[in-house]
């Protein structure tokens, strides 16, 4: 059994083993001081097993140490500096000498010693400090012993001094790491200062400044240490940018072939170093990049020497064909990093010629848009002139020579790609082709009538390209490239009437013999076939219009002549079965359809003239509607003929609303009887609702507001006969239509009667009627209420 003693024995127990436990704790510090003693005077073993327990609160001798040395090393940087500014002068050379000396390999030494005691971050700072006073030993030089020299001069020779003492310092001590990055950062300024020391020209001191970037190149590639591949790597891609861009520019402002070939070497020294980094890189991204970049280093020095020897005009072609020739090196036993790089070169190079040449190739194809604005003006001089707008660039006509070397190019390389490059590169070259030939009448400055059958032949081409390919991509870009390269000849026809004529003709045919091609064999495309469909429609539209105005007709004659063109689809498409069941059939007949809505515009400007075209436009429609797949288009047709009839009634100012509604409802109830025969399921809202209600709703209008008493009797008859039949036969719609239309007109017929039954009768009686009203209707609610099941039920068993 355990015994706890009282309270004040228990204390003192608890102060005795306390006091004892200090006593241990003091004995194993003392013991763990003596043991570290012991492994200094031995050397560096390695960091001393960290103690169990919780830390103590004083700080470990070693983390004392490291903070004392720093701030040592920091005040003694301090007061030398302080020395030098301050209390030089009172020292003659000597001390001075001696003073620079014993500060310099003081701090230069320290990091040394620290090394050794495993003390590194302590020596990478003191090491920091000392570099700095090197720096501030140079400037004490320059001031007090050198004080005639150049600035830049002094600059640039002690910059290499100190570059070299950095270096060899860090080799010295190899673990340091902050000596040698900083020796490389400082290696970058002795050339170019001494360029500027010397008061260099552009050349010199671009020429500085890409050596620079060599060595530091080298040193990217083969230093050892990390941090100095890592400087050198930044330092070459500034400076070599920095002199590649110099250079470019000293090219673009050589006025003469000494100066451009001075440029080149210099570009051609930047490509070496470029070119060197992709032979040695170990990423293939870096010397995919590097190659590329040397690539167009050479082709611009050699492009800029041959621009100061050729005319101006050969500026483009001469790089385009320095771009191509690196495509030479493509196919030879070079890494794949460097081929693709230097292909990649070849491939901007010609892409920024095209960039340069297509300017000529859209405004020679969209220029003829603004003939629109002068119609049958008269020729222009040339082809040039019929764009009514200056080319973009001074030397058009070499345009398309560069369009279709890159064409060709891109031809020749695209056996050689695979994937998705090969097939961008086979869907570019027809592309430029075709823009070069549509540039080439107005760069040339052929006459308009050549430039005008060019146009016309470039389309033509196209087409029977896109007729005979045999792959869906190539047929989809000739047929669209056919298309709008049409749309700009048909206006650049615009200048005189049979230009015009004879262009709309030669469209249409052609656009029509590819669509007849392509819809015969089994186009891989079968989309594109409706373009030259649509086309050839269109362009026989516009032909019927500026045949109409060549023949100075009236603009309503002229939607009469346009409708020849829908009509003689809708023959094609009747005559012959083929045709009709071809897909092409409902994109022509859309088209079509809008060459009949421009007739109808072009008649809407006299009644008459309207009425005649809506006639024929509903007797096509009919035709139409006499194929098995188009017997919708016969609801059209009916709608187009009762318009027709509508609008001769208006041009002889008939008013009476039954000699418009009447012609509807007709047929509309012989078709209504119809469906009812062949479905007698069919409701009569269906069959006779819409018929019914065209002619009755607007005669109930006019009945109310005529003062005359024929036509509400007339409409009351009808109404009645209506709700009669309705009731005979168990029609809906007549019985409520009629019942509907009986009530309303009585009503419209009895309302002056009641009113003025209403005004002879005393004041109390209208009141009293009404409370006897509802009394009797309330009397009789349920009666009456069972009376409008029976009526509902009666009227749901009604069709």
């Amino acid at each position: 059994m355990t015994t706890i003693p009282p309270p004040a024995e228990e204390l003192r127990i608890l102060d005795g083993e306390l006091r004892q436990l200090e006593a241990r704790r003091a004995q194993l510090l003392r013991r763990r001081a003596w043991l570290l003693g012991v492994l200094r005077a031995a050397g560096p073993a390695g960091p001393p097993p960290r103690p169990a327990g919780p830390p103590a609160p004083a700080a470990a001798p070693l983390s004392a140490q490291n903070v004392l040395l720093t701030l040592g090393g920091v005040l003694l940087t301090i007061a030398a500096i302080a020395f030098t500014v301050v209390s030089w002068g009172h020292l003659g050379l000597g001390g001075r000498s001696a003073v620079l000396g014993l500060v310099t390999f003081a701090a230069l030494g320290t990091p040394a010693v620290l090394l050794r005691r495993s003390l590194r971050s302590t020596a990478e700072a003191v090491a920091g400090l000392a570099l700095a006073l090197t720096v501030l030993d140079t400037y004490a030089v320059r001031h007090l012993a050198l004080p005639g020299t150049g600035t830049l001069g002094y600059a640039a020779g002690a910059s290499a001094v100190l570059v070299a003492l950095w270096a060899g310092y860090g080799l010295l001590l190899g673990t340091l790491r902050l000596p040698l990055p900083t020796a490389v950062a400082t290696a970058q300024l002795p050339l170019i200062l001494w360029a500027g020391a010397a008061h260099a020209g552009d050349h010199v001191m671009t020429a500085a400044l890409l050596v620079t970037a060599a060595f530091d190149t080298v040193l990217a590639l083969r230093a050892g240490v990390r941090s100095v591949r890592t400087v050198a790597a930044a330092c070459a891609g500034l400076l070599g940018g920095w002199g590649a861009a110099s250079a470019s520019w000293l090219s673009v402002q050589a006025t003469g072939p000494a100066g451009a070939a001075r440029a080149g070497a210099l570009l051609l020294l930047a490509a070496t170093v470029a070119l060197a980094v992709a032979w040695w890189a170990k990423g293939p991204d870096v010397a995919t990049g590097a190659a590329c970049a040397g690539g167009l280093l050479a082709v611009a020095a050699v492009g800029g020497v041959l621009r100061t020897a050729l005319p101006a005009a050969w500026t483009v072609p001469a790089h385009l064909a320095c771009g191509i020739a690196l495509l030479a090196l493509v196919g030879t036993a070079l890494p794949r990093p460097l081929r693709r790089g230097i292909g990649g070169a070849s491939a901007a190079v010609q892409g920024l010629a095209v960039l340069w040449a297509l300017p000529v190739a859209a405004v020679a194809l969209f220029g003829p848009l603004g003939g629109a604005t002068r119609v049958w003006s008269g020729a222009p001089a040339d082809s040039r002139d019929a764009l009514l707008r200056e080319l973009p660039l001074p030397h058009a006509f070499m345009a398309p020579p560069v369009l279709v070397a890159v064409a060709a190019m891109l031809l020749v390389v695209s056996g050689r790609l695979g994937g998705e490059v090969g097939r961008a590169a086979r869907f570019g070259a027809p592309v430029l082709g075709w823009a070069a030939a549509v540039s080439l009448p107005s760069a040339l400055r052929l006459p308009y009538a050549a430039g005008l059958s060019a146009q016309i032949l470039v389309t033509a081409v196209l087409l029977v390209v896109a007729a005979r390919a045999v792959s869906a991509t190539p047929t989809v870009t000739a047929a669209t490239s056919a298309l709008v390269s049409s749309v700009s000849t048909a206006f650049l026809s615009l200048a005189t009437t049979a230009a015009t004529l004879t262009t709309l003709g030669l469209l249409t045919a052609v656009c029509a013999a590819a669509c007849v091609r392509m819809a015969r064999g089994a186009a891989p495309a079968p989309g594109a076939a409706a373009l030259p469909a649509c086309a050839s429609l269109a362009y026989a539209t516009a032909l019927a219009c500026a045949a109409g105005a060549a023949w100075e007709l009236r603009p309503e004659h002229i939607g009469l002549l346009v409708l020849v063109v829908p009509a003689s689809a809708a023959l094609v498409a009747l005559v012959v079965p083929r045709v009709a069941r071809h897909p092409l059939a409902l994109p022509a007949e859309v088209m079509a359809a809008a060459s009949g809505a421009v007739a109808l515009v072009l008649a809407s400007g006299e009644g008459p003239a309207l009425a005649l075209a809506l006639s024929l436009g509903g007797l096509i429609a009919s035709g139409t509607a006499l194929r098995p797949e188009r017997r919708a288009v016969g609801y059209a047709a009916g709608a187009l003929f009762v318009l027709a009839g509508w609008v001769r009634l208006v041009s002889w100012e008939v008013t009476v609303p039954e000699a418009y509604t009447l012609p509807v409802t007709v047929p509309a109830l012989f078709i209504g009887a119809l469906r009812r025969r062949r479905d007698p399921a069919a409701s009569s809202w269906t069959a006779y609702g819409p018929g019914l209600a065209v002619t009755l709703l607007p005669s109930l209008a006019a009945a109310w507001s005529d003062p005359h008493w024929p036509r509400p009797l007339l409409l009351g008859t009808a109404a009645l006969a209506l709700t009669l039949l309705g009731a005979h036969h168990r029609l809906r719609a007549p019985l409520v239509l009629g019942g509907t239309v009986l009530a309303l007109d009585a009503l419209h017929e009895l309302a002056p009667y009641i009113v003025q039954a209403m005004g002879a009768l005393p004041r109390w009686l209208p009141p009293a009627l009404a409370g006897l009203l509802l009394l009797a209707v309330g009397a009789t609610y349920e009666q009456r209420l069972r009376e409008a099941r029976r009526f509902r039920n009666a009227l749901d068993r009604m069709r």
